[in-house]
């Protein structure tokens, strides 16, 4: 049928896998055991899932066609001074945390095993993989900025800001605590505050120890932070999120998801059980036409066809163990069969913390650009700046510099001003100097 794309052969995509990577060009890392090149199909953490017409077809892989079931949306126009760039080679292996075979053993009582091939975790969620990059003149760098008296603000900023990626911030920080004998996590904090502490923090963490140190800021204390909860959680790949469970039990000695499910209650706690899982259908796993018909048949008679109440365990069964390219499906089917989008119908049918997470699943699915955008919209707007909110999805976004450089195509796009001076109007000082940095 036309639309569905058959399984992918022998290929694995990496996070957000659904375009074909940009063109490979000389990459200034020689790749050596540790660092291996990039495997073909796979994608850099955070990529968009947007289709680059102008990147040629890969072989083996089916060209996305526009308006079928599970393609993604078309790549935002590009913008002047913000040419796509490239990632440093990253390995493709097994996913971290995952069983040694590769395979998932059968799960009792809920979520098959993950279907296709598994997916390799993404740049900055594989133990021990750094690049043979020499980083001691970044390290010295850093030295210099908080060592004597006072602090060196803006080569701080200019030296975390000008790490590449993920793996690279990882060989920074252990270069730095080896040569100097010191902790640049515990200098940075000793010599920072405020906001400005916060961002340069997660910075220097780098993505896998901030989502583990955001899990446990959501959950400690009385209450919970539901959105720094969701933001690291929802829309996750089972390999990165086998990545952050085992990186938080490795920091705080205490497993993730019996901290997270004491801290939950009723249907949240059930999402929460489904997500921590880690058993979504891996994106390799084809949109098989009357599967995505029966999932939208199950959607409309738990949600709009039934007068005996909302149906939470169909809806939420659906959204976590299903892969972005089958949301997507299943999105673009509803608003075909049903004339009514399922974002509106989540809206309808839930309130509260449920309603948001779901809206975040779907929206990640769909448009995972435009979804950062908003994110980071909603961070500012209304009174007062969620000032958390903004740091953590701000670095999150920049670790990738081009699915960076379509969140500012598209927050223009869709907010009419530059998100740079969205941010330099909600913030003041150094701390304005580090997200005018982290926006460009």
């Amino acid at each position: 049928m036309a639309g569905y794309y058959p399984p992918n052969q022998g290929q694995q995509p990496g996070y957000n896998r659904l375009p074909p990577p940009p063109p490979q060009g000389h990459s200034p890392y020689p790749p050596q055991s540790q660092y291996p090149p990039q495997q073909q199909g796979q994608l850099p953490y955070g990529q968009a899932p947007m289709h680059n017409q102008h990147y040629p077809p890969q072989q083996g892989y089916p060209p996305f066609q526009q308006g079928g079931y599970g393609a993604p949306p078309q790549q935002y126009p590009s913008q002047q001074g913000y040419p796509p760039q490239g990632y440093p080679p990253q390995q493709q292996a097994p996913p971290y945390g995952a069983p040694a075979q590769g395979q998932y053993p059968p799960q009792q009582g809920y979520g098959a095993p993950p279907a296709g091939p598994l997916t390799p975790a993404t740049p900055g969620y594989l133990p021990n993989v750094v690049p043979p990059t020499d980083m001691q003149q970044p390290a010295a760098q850093l030295r210099d900025s908080m060592k004597g008296f006072g602090t060196k603000e803006k080569l701080l900023i200019q030296t975390l800001v000008q790490v590449p990626d993920a793996p690279h911030m990882e060989k920074l920080r252990r270069t730095y605590d080896e040569r100097f004998r010191r902790s640049l996590l515990k200098d940075i904090e000793s010599e920072t505050s405020g906001w400005f502490e916060a961002g340069l923090m997660a910075l220097a963490r780098g993505p896998l120890q901030q989502d583990a140190y955001q899990v446990n800021r959501a959950i400690k204390g009385l209450g919970t932070k539901e959105s720094l909860l969701d933001d690291v959680c929802l829309g996750r790949s089972n390999a990165d999120m086998h990545a952050i469970k085992q990186c938080y039990t490795q920091i705080y000695g205490r497993d993730m998801v019996k901290e997270i499910k004491d801290d939950l209650s009723l249907k949240t706690e059930k999402m929460y059980e489904y997500v921590l899982a880690a058993r979504r259908a891996e994106e390799s796993a084809p949109c098989i036409p009357h599967e995505i018909e029966q999932q939208v048949d199950r959607l409309q008679q738990a949600t709009e066809g039934t007068k005996m109440g909302t149906n939470h365990d169909v809806v939420l069964q659906t959204m976590c163990f299903a892969s972005d390219g089958q949301i997507r499906a299943i999105s673009q089917r509803y608003h075909q069969k049903w004339n009514k989008s399922l974002d509106s119908v989540f809206k309808k049918e839930f309130t509260g913390h449920m309603q948001s997470a779901l809206l975040l699943m779907l929206n990640r699915a769909v448009d995972r650009v435009k979804c950062d955008a908003d994110g980071l919209e909603d961070s500012m707007k209304g009174m007062g700046t969620k000032d958390e909110l903004l740091v953590n999805r701000l670095v999150r976004v920049h670790w990738n510099r081009e699915h960076l450089r379509q969140v500012n195509v598209a927050y223009k796009q869709f907010y009419k001003k530059n998100l740079v001076d969205r941010v330099k109007s909600e913030t003041s000082g150094d701390y304005k100097a580090l997200v005018t940095a982290l926006c460009q």
